[in-house]
C-alpha cells in the first residue's frame, strides 16, 4: 500500500472516530456511547489533525487528477476542523460559546431510530446505553462552556426542552417491539429528563455575551477553508446583483399574474403571494398536518414519472427516501425543511430522510406550487439523487467531502432547470413565482453571513428596502431576511439561528448557484454546434452526479479533466 493510500485511510478512520461520527458516516460499530463534549478530547483531535496534515505535506503530489483531489480535500477538511476548534472570539474558543447538548445527546439517538438497517434489538441497545449516559454528557457540556452566546443558549434550552418528547417515542418503540430490557430503557429515560431539566435551569444561569462577529481575518480563513476562492467583497457583490436581478424577474412575474388571476394592477407581491398561497392551499381536510406528507409523496412520484420520460438523469438503483415531520427538538434549527443524506460509507440501500416542519403557522409554505420545488430541491433530482450517488464514489474522500456549495448549487439550478424543461405545466408561472420569491433568501443569506461573521453592517445593504439600524445582529438581519422574502417571523428567527451556528453554509446556496449555472453556460458556450440541448445536459449532468462531493470551484477544473472545457 502507498503512503497516500495509507493516509487516506486514516483519514477516514479520523473522519468515524466518534460515535456520532460513524453514525452519520454509517460505519455501524461501536455505537453505544456519546460523544466527548470536554475541551480536552477537542484538543485531542486537533493533535490528530495537525499530525494528518504533517503527513500530507510530505508526500509528493501525484500525476493522478483523481488522486491530486483526493489530497486537497483532505487538507481542507483538515485544516477546516483544527481551525473550527482553535480560532477565538471574546477570547474564547467556539466550543467555550456553543451549548449543544441538543444535537449532542439527541442527533444520533435519531439516526439510529429512524435511519439504521440494523436489527431492532441491536439499536435498542445503543439507544439504551446512549440515554444513559446524557446525565453525564449534560454535566460535561456545563464543564465545557465559557460565557456562551445568549442566542445560542436559547437555541439549545428549547432544543433540550423538546428532547423528553423524543424520549417518550423511543419507549414507545420498545413498547411496539416488547423488548426485554425496557425497564432499563425507561429508568433511563427518566434520569435523563431529570437531568434536561436540571441542566436548562443552569445553562440560563451562566454569564453569557451577544458578541457574535469574528475578526476580519479569521472570517476570510473560515471562508477560504469552505473551498470558496471569492473575497468576502466579491460575495456580497454576488449577493447585491442576485437580489436586484431576482427582483426584476419578481416583478415581471408579478405584473403578469395579477392580471391572470383578476387582481388590481397594483396588487403588491405580498399580497399576491397570500393569494396564491390560498388558490393553491393543499387540501388535508379535518386531518392532521401530517396528511401533507401524502402530497409531497405523491409529488415525488410524479417528478420521477417526468425525468424517466425524457431521460434526463441517471437514477440510481438503490436508493430511497423517506420523508418524515421534523422531530420537535430539530424544528429549531429547520425552519420549513432540511435533508439528512445516505450515510456515505454505509453499504447497501442508499437512503435519505427528509425532514418537513408542520405547523399551523407555517402551512402557507407547503402549497400545490411550493411543494413540487421543495421536492426537487430536497429529493430527485436534488440532493437525494446528488448525495446518494456521491455515497458510491469509489473514493472515500469523495464521499465524505461536505461541499454545501457543490450540493446547493446543484439543487437550485434544478429548481429553474425543471421548470424551464415545463414540469408544472400551464402553472409554471405561478410556480417560478413562488420559487424566486424564496430562493431570494439565498441572496438574503449571504450578506447576512457575512455580517454574522465580522459585525460589518454594510454587508447587509444589498439595495432591499428595509430597517437595518438596530444595534441588536438578529434584528437586523431579520428585517432583511424579512423584507426580502416575506417569511412568517417564526421562520426568520429559525433561519437566523443556524446562519449564526453554520457561518459559511448559508453563502455557499448562493455561491454554488452563481458557480454551476455560470461554469454550466461556459460549457454550453464551449461545445456549441458539438454538444447541444437535452445531449449536453445529460452529459452535464453525469458528470456531475458522478463526481463525488467537492467545492462547486471545482467543476470548471474537473470538466477541464474530462476535455469538455479548454484547460
Amino acid at each position: 500500500m502507498s503512503d497516500f493510500a495509507r493516509l487516506a485511510e486514516d483519514f477516514i478512520a479520523f473522519s468515524a472516530a466518534t460515535p456520532d461520527g460513524r453514525v452519520e458516516l454509517g460505519v455501524d460499530r461501536d455505537l453505544g456511547a456519546l460523544d466527548d463534549p470536554s475541551l480536552e478530547d477537542a484538543s485531542r483531535r486537533v493533535s490528530e489533525a495537525r499530525e494528518l496534515l504533517g503527513r500530507l505535506a510530505a508526500i509528493p503530489r501525484s500525476d493522478d487528477f483523481g488522486a491530486r483531489l483526493d489530497a486537497d480535500l483532505m487538507r481542507l477538511m483538515l485544516e477546516r476542523f483544527v481551525h473550527d476548534r482553535t480560532r477565538r472570539w471574546n477570547g474564547r474558543t467556539r466550543l467555550q460559546q456553543l451549548p449543544d447538548a441538543g444535537d449532542g445527546t439527541t442527533g444520533g439517538l435519531f439516526l439510529i431510530f429512524a435511519n439504521d438497517p440494523r436489527p431492532a434489538g441491536q439499536r435498542l441497545e445503543d439507544v439504551t446505553a446512549r440515554v444513559e449516559q446524557i446525565p453525564d454528557y449534560l454535566e460535561a457540556m456545563l464543564t465545557r462552556l465559557d460565557a456562551p452566546l445568549q442566542r445560542w443558549v436559547d437555541i439549545d434550552a428549547e432544543k433540550v426542552q423538546e428532547a423528553p418528547q423524543f424520549l417518550h417515542t423511543l419507549l414507545g418503540w420498545a413498547d411496539e417491539l416488547g423488548w426485554p430490557d425496557r425497564p432499563r430503557l425507561a429508568a433511563a429515560c427518566a434520569a435523563a429528563e431529570e437531568a434536561m431539566g436540571s441542566y436548562v435551569r443552569r445553562l440560563r444561569a451562566l454569564p453569557t455575551t451577544t458578541q457574535l462577529h469574528l475578526d476580519e481575518a479569521d472570517a476570510r480563513e473560515l471562508v477560504r477553508l469552505r473551498g470558496v476562492e471569492q473575497s468576502l467583497e466579491e460575495l456580497h457583490a454576488i449577493s447585491r446583483d442576485f437580489l436586484a436581478e431576482t427582483g426584476a424577474t419578481i416583478e415581471r412575474l408579478r405584473a403578469l399574474l395579477v392580471r391572470r388571476h383578476g387582481l388590481p394592477d397594483d396588487t403588491p407581491t405580498d399580497a399576491l403571494q397570500g393569494h396564491l398561497n390560498a388558490a393553491f392551499k393543499v387540501d388535508i381536510g379535518d386531518g392532521p398536518l401530517e396528511r401533507v406528507l401524502d402530497r409531497y409523496q405523491e409529488e415525488r412520484r410524479r417528478i420521477l414519472a417526468f425525468i424517466a420520460e425524457r431521460d434526463l438523469f441517471p437514477i440510481l438503483d438503490d436508493q430511497d427516501m423517506r420523508i418524515v415531520r421534523t422531530p420537535g427538538f430539530m424544528v429549531p434549527s429547520i425552519p420549513a425543511g432540511a435533508m439528512m443524506p445516505p450515510p456515505p460509507l454505509r453499504s447497501g440501500t442508499r437512503r435519505s430522510l427528509v425532514y418537513l416542519t408542520l405547523s399551523q403557522e407555517l402551512l402557507d409554505e407547503h402549497t400545490e406550487l411550493s411543494i413540487p420545488v421543495m421536492m426537487i430541491h430536497e429529493g430527485i433530482p436534488g440532493h437525494h439523487l446528488q448525495l446518494a450517488t456521491a455515497a458510491t464514489h469509489p473514493s472515500k474522500i469523495r464521499r465524505v467531502y461536505g461541499g454545501n456549495d457543490w450540493a446547493e448549487g446543484w439543487t437550485t439550478m434544478l429548481e429553474d432547470y425543471m421548470l424551464d424543461l415545463g414540469y408544472m405545466g400551464e402553472l409554471v408561472d405561478e410556480a417560478r413565482f413562488i420559487g424566486k420569491r424564496d430562493l431570494s433568501r439565498i441572496g438574503a443569506r449571504v450578506a447576512i453571513d457575512l455580517f454574522f461573521m465580522t459585525g460589518e453592517k454594510d454587508f447587509l445593504d444589498v439595495g432591499v428596502d428595509c430597517d437595518l439600524g438596530s444595534d441588536d445582529p438578529f434584528v437586523a438581519a431579520g428585517s432583511l431576511l424579512q423584507a426580502v422574502t416575506g417569511f412568517t417571523p417564526g421562520r426568520v428567527q429559525a433561519e437566523l439561528n443556524w446562519y449564526s451556528q453554520e457561518r459559511g453554509y448559508p453563502l455557499s446556496y448562493l455561491l454554488g448557484n452563481t458557480l454551476v449555472t455560470g461554469i454550466k453556460a461556459e460549457l454550453e458556450q464551449a461545445q456549441r454546434g458539438r454538444l447541444e440541448g437535452l445531449e449536453l445536459d445529460r452529459e452535464f449532468h453525469r458528470i456531475f452526479l458522478g463526481a463525488g462531493n467537492m467545492p462547486a470551484a471545482w467543476l470548471r477544473r474537473l470538466l477541464v479533466h474530462e476535455g469538455l472545457l479548454p484547460g
